[in-house]
């Protein structure tokens, strides 16, 4: 595979996020990564490099999906392609979505179109305690090509779809207060397991290790969130309850009826990953879905992401949903906050991506307009600084680069 190339991206509306929109500017991109941004006078392009002229358009960082089923519930493709939950036990800690994800999966296609360039991806809402957590890049040859950080927080799950789950097979939990008590459960064993473990390292005694209670032993030693999953009002105290009580990182997903409570997620700087937000209200924990609830959540100052839960809704309405949401109350520097910079902090990948400054990955989108805009669409997508999708308006087309076949990008 040959070295790319250095690129500039040039002459375009340039919105870095995380600093203030620069009109006329250049983003130089060199190795991958973000070497510049700013006016064009401020920013000097290298002799041989690349140029990308985007008059006219608007530049932006690749929108981050921050929970996700890309990969692990595939599309057309029913039984064969799902592996989203294994739902055969109640604590399933030590399952990763890593080994799940087929990058073939057409959405990953579709998430380019839609200038997602990073997701999430989670097991299911099946189980009290799903698994393990991924966040990679939307194109590539493998899941470890794709890869950009593991495990990224653990999987868990409030409410009516475990019950349902383990109460048709009439076993623990069939309840709300089971599904709950799964959870303590397992963290009280984490705690013993602990406890034993650190005791046998200091003896220097064998030890019997126990792969589901050592990622556990990490949420409660703050190295990784606890993402759960929880729509009703009732089932978001529970889950801050838990968190009291065995003191792990919480972030609540889903958060249907967050505004009910949104001073007190606030107060307790616990981060929101709110959606999806274009279904119906398929079920009662859910029948006060609204689009004013991110809004809400964030004029009570709330840290807020916005999700599609892909296949939920398709992963390329992630912008379409933000835009609704001002529509609905949602201030504009937040919505596209809650699709790029937001989800990178509260995922832990702010490092990486999220938003355009030097040293972060170059995930770079051209956009034909303001991506507020229905009307406006993604033109080019960079992922790591290589072209990886282009919308020909001729064609009215959009082609995905061949992941198998690698150019000088």
């Amino acid at each position: 595979m040959l070295a790319m190339v250095d690129t500039a991206i040039t002459n375009g509306y340039i919105v870095p996020v995380a600093g203030d929109p620069i009109d006329g500017g250049t983003v130089l991109i060199s190795d991958g990564r973000i070497a510049a941004v700013g006016p064009a006078a401020e920013v000097t392009v290298p002799e041989g490099a690349r140029t990308v002229d985007a008059s006219g358009n608007w530049v932006l960082p690749g929108f981050v999906e921050a929970h996700g089923h890309l990969g692990v519930h595939e599309e057309a493709e029913g039984w064969a392609g799902q592996d989203t939950n294994e739902m055969t036990d109640p604590n399933g800690a030590r399952m990763r979505a890593l080994d799940a994800i087929n990058p073939a999966d057409t959405g990953f296609a579709d998430a380019l179109a839609g200038g997602v360039t990073s997701s999430v991806i989670k097991p299911g809402s099946g189980n009290p305690i799903g698994g393990q957590t991924v966040a990679v890049k939307c194109w590539g040859r493998s899941v470890d090509d794709m890869l950009i950080r593991e495990p990224v927080s653990v999987k868990s799950a409030l409410g009516e779809n475990p019950k349902r789950v383990y109460g048709d097979k009439k076993q623990l939990p069939s309840t709300r207060q089971g599904v709950a008590a799964v959870i303590r459960d397992a963290f009280t064993r984490a705690q013993d397991y602990r406890a034993k473990r650190d005791h046998a390292l200091a003896e220097g005694t064998p030890f019997e290790r126990d792969p589901s209670l050592e990622v556990l032993v990490r949420v409660l030693d703050r190295e990784i969130p606890w993402c759960q999953h929880t729509h009703r009002a009732d089932d978001i105290a529970t889950a801050m309850r838990l968190a009291d009580e065995f003191g792990y990182r919480l972030v609540i997903n889903h958060g249907t009826e967050g505004h009910l409570l949104a001073d007190e997620i606030a107060r307790r700087e616990i981060p929101v990953i709110t959606g999806p937000l274009f279904t119906t209200r398929v079920k009662v924990e859910v029948r006060n879905r609204t689009l004013a609830n991110p809004g809400i959540m964030a004029r009570a100052g709330v840290k807020l992401a916005i999700t599609t839960d892909h296949p939920v809704v398709p992963v390329n309405f992630l912008v379409h949903q933000a835009t609704l949401c001002v529509k609905e109350g949602l201030d504009r520097e937040t919505a596209l906050r809650s699709i790029t910079v937001n989800p990178a902090e509260i995922m832990g990948l702010d490092d990486r991506v999220g938003s355009l400054r030097p040293g972060l990955d170059a995930d770079v989108v051209i956009w034909s307009g303001d991506p507020l805009d229905v009307m406006s669409r993604a033109l080019r997508v960079f992922v790591s600084g290589r072209e990886v999708y282009r919308y020909d308006t001729a064609t009215r087309q959009g082609t995905v680069a061949d992941p198998y076949y690698r150019d000088a990008g």
